[in-house]
C-alpha cells in the first residue's frame, strides 16, 4: 500500500502532532508540529521540517542551531493525524534551551520540579537575534 497524503488527518488548524524520537536510544526529544508542506518536505529530504505556531512559518529544524534532525524512519498513527519519527540528532540538542531533549523537567510526586541533565550548548551563544 502506498502512503496517500489525502488521507492525512489535520486538525482546523491545518496541523498534526509530530514527535522526534532518538533512533538509538529511544528517548523522545521533543513534540512540534506539521503541516502539510513540514510532511512534505520532511518525507523528500529526509531531514526534519517543522511548522512553528509562534513564527507562523515552516522551519526547518536546525537552520538556526545548526542542530538537525536527519529522519532514519517516519511512522504514523493508526488514525492518521500524529507522526512519530526516529531521528539521529545532530549536534547533541533537540531543545532551543540547550538541552538534548525538550523533555528535562520532572515532576515529582511531591509536585517540585526537578531539572534532569546537562546542557548541550548555550543558547545565547547559538541564537543571536537582536543581539
Amino acid at each position: 500500500m502506498k502512503f496517500d497524503m489525502e488521507k492525512v488527518k489535520f486538525d482546523a488548524n491545518g496541523l498534526m502532532a509530530a514527535i522526534a524520537q532518538d533512533e538509538k536510544t529511544g528517548e523522545i526529544l521533543m513534540l512540534a508540529w506539521m503541516n502539510k508542506e513540514a510532511l512534505e518536505k520532511t518525507l523528500a529530504t529526509r531531514k526534519a521540517h517543522y511548522y512553528s505556531r509562534s513564527r507562523k512559518k515552516l522551519w526547518f529544524k536546525g537552520e538556526e542551531s545548526g542542530n538537525v534532525q536527519e529522519v532514519k524512519s517516519i511512522y504514523i498513527d493508526c488514525d492518521m493525524d500524529a507522526i512519530l519519527m526516529k531521528v539521529e540528532q545532530i549536534g547533541g540538542a533537540a531543545c532551543h534551551t540547550g538541552f538534548k531533549s525538550c523533555f528535562f523537567t520532572e515532576i515529582e510526586t511531591t509536585g517540585e520540579m526537578k531539572t534532569l541533565g546537562e546542557k548541550v550548548f548555550d543558547p545565547d551563544k547559538v541564537y543571536k537575534k537582536g543581539k
